[in-house]
Formats: structure tokens, sequence, C-alpha cells
């Protein structure tokens, strides 16, 4: 008998492996883990873990032969500043191994006659405000508006918040018999910061690099102007939000597609909130053109009305405690 089965693609990052420690205290289900990479040593044990790749649809034939899926939480990705480097590498892995699990995942639904409850992490980068004119104007979009992204991780995470739909919804819709359709539930995030990994180059990272910078003591030019504001979260909230989502009702649902954020701030703030923490920190700016216009593209916040209502979405983590008790401290460790 196939064992019920909890899957999450992407387990390495750090949306990942939180998320695998969240899960296995729970003990509720068998966790089956994938990446390209190996786990930490500190994850040995929670999960059964396999390194491979989201492109390799073999490796998909033998796991629905040994696992029953219930719930699939698909993180795996690559990110927005490496997807303008290599855009066609970003969209062979963001779109064509998204839509490799997707099927798997219908196929699997239709199969057993059960839903598999699909959960999929989109972004803030699939809004393109097209001009500061217009993120002053319309500073809290819906999910479905100024969806014009300017970039290939944006255009691939929008591309795939239509395919999740298309599968939930209308999926073989020319078939004589009707197919039980996957449950796909997508969470749009703002930009996550982090306190336990090296930011990596990220079109948001300008935060965290002002904090790693101030910990070392080493100064830091921001690559974009002060005034540049878009929504954050912080990263225990973007796991919180996951969870709460792939339990919610399916009756209690509105939409597929939802968006939740915390709080927004400017550049200038998050450099004075590091220097009040870090009093000899300096830090400059130096916008980067092409970068301050992807950040510039993304709205000043995300109305995220609607996963407050259906699912009782509430960030635990403003700017305060985000930077006090979350970001400040744990960083200041890793540098002691």
């Amino acid at each position: 008998m196939r064992k019920k089965t909890i899957l999450i693609t992407g387990a390495a990052g750090e949306v990942g492996q939180a998320l695998v420690r969240k899960l296995h205290a729970r003990n509720s289900h068998h966790l089956l883990t994938m990446d390209v990479r190996p786990l930490p040593p500190d994850l040995d044990g929670m999960s059964t873990h396999i390194v491979g790749d989201i492109l390799d649809k073999s490796l998909f034939e033998r796991l629905v032969s040994e696992f029953d899926f219930t719930h699939i939480f698909h993180l795996a990705a690559l990110l927005s500043t490496r997807g303008e480097l290599s855009p066609q590498a970003a969209h062979n892995v963001n779109v064509n191994g998204s839509l490799n699990m997707l099927q798997m995942a219908a196929d699997q639904s239709e199969w057993k006659r059960e839903r598999v409850v699909f959960i999929f992490p989109s972004s803030v980068a699939v809004y393109g405000m097209q001009s500061l004119e217009n993120k002053a104007a319309n500073p809290r979009p819906q999910e479905w508006e100024w969806n014009y992204p300017i970039t290939m991780y944006g255009a691939n995470k929008l591309y795939i918040e239509t395919l999740g739909v298309y599968y939930s919804e209308h999926y073989k819709q020319l078939a004589e018999d009707e197919p039980t359709m996957l449950d796909f539930r997508c969470v749009r995030f703002p930009g996550l910061i982090s306190a336990f990994t090296v930011p990596s180059g990220g079109t948001s990272d300008y935060g965290p690099e002002m904090i790693h910078a101030a910990a070392q003591g080493k100064p830091y030019a921001s690559f974009v102007r002060p005034d540049t504001i878009i929504p954050f979260m912080a990263m225990p909230d973007a796991v919180k939000s996951l969870l709460l989502l792939a339990e919610a009702p399916a009756e209690r649902l509105s939409r597929r597609v939802y968006n939740v954020t915390s709080f927004s701030i400017t550049a200038q703030e998050m450099a004075e909130r590091v220097q009040s923490h870090f009093p000899q920190a300096k830090i400059t700016y130096r916008p980067h053109e092409k970068r301050q216009r992807i950040v510039d593209s993304w709205p000043v916040d995300m109305n995220d009305d609607a996963a407050r209502r259906d699912w009782g979405w509430q960030p635990e983590y403003d700017a305060d405690r985000t930077f006090d008790e979350y970001l400040v401290p744990n960083i200041r460790q890793r540098y002691a």
C-alpha cells in the first residue's frame, strides 16, 4: 500500500528547510523532500530526501508508483536575479518543471478520485506598475490588478498561477467523463527577508545586505534609492502562510491566488533601523539603474484582504519585531 505523503520540492532552500521542520514536528504524514542539493545535516531523519531534478519525468513516474501524495509544496524555482541572467534556464525550471509537477498532481488526483492539494508560492514580481506615478496612485493592488511583470521570474510565476487555475477548474473540459481536479492554492509573497541565509544578490536583498554588512563592520552602498519602497515579510511568516492556506477548508476559499504581506518600508527607513542597532554602520546609496527599474515596477503594498477574510491570515512580524527580534539578534550572533 502506498504511503500517504507530503512532497516538498526545493526543500534545501530556507523556506523549504523551515517547512520540513514544522511538518516533521507534526508527524501526521510521511514527508518526502526533493532538491538538486542534499538537505543540511541538521535535517537528517526528518524526511525521505531525493536529490533530483523537477525536469526528470522518469523520476516522477517512479514516485507516483510508490507514494500517495496528499499535499505538494512546490517551492523549487530559479529566482529573479538569476532569471534575468539566464532567462531560458529560468523558463525551463520555473515553467516546464512546474508543468511537470502540476501534471503529476492532476494525474494522481484523477487516478485516486481525491484532490491533491498543490501549494505554490508566487511573488510580488508578477506586478508591473509601469511608472512611479502609477505606483503612487495605486499603492495596494489586488491580486488581478497591474499584472504586467517586467522580469522573466515574474512572467513565469504569473503563468504558473494561470496554469494552476486551469488544472483546478478547466482541465480536460471537453472529456466525456469529468475528472477529479487537483486543488491548486497559491500564496503571492512580497519581498522575503531571512536572518539565516546570506543575501545572494536578490532584487529585494538590499535590506538584509545592509544588516549583514553592518554586523561585520563593513560599509554598504545600497543599489536602490533611499525613497524606494516595496512590501516585505519575515521568513517565519512566509512559512506560516503556506501552512495556513494548505490547511484551510476548500469551501472557505474564494479564489486560487492570494496576496499576503506584512509591512512596507523604504530603503532609508531600513537604513535608519540598521543604524539604530549598529551606530557605526556606514550606509550610502549607489542606485543600479536596471535593478532599480525592477524594484520600481513592484507596488508599494499588496492588498491581502481576501487571505485575512478567507483563511485567517495575520502576520506575526511587523517591521519592529522583524528587525528587533528576528533579523538583528540572529545576524549579530552569526558574526559574533
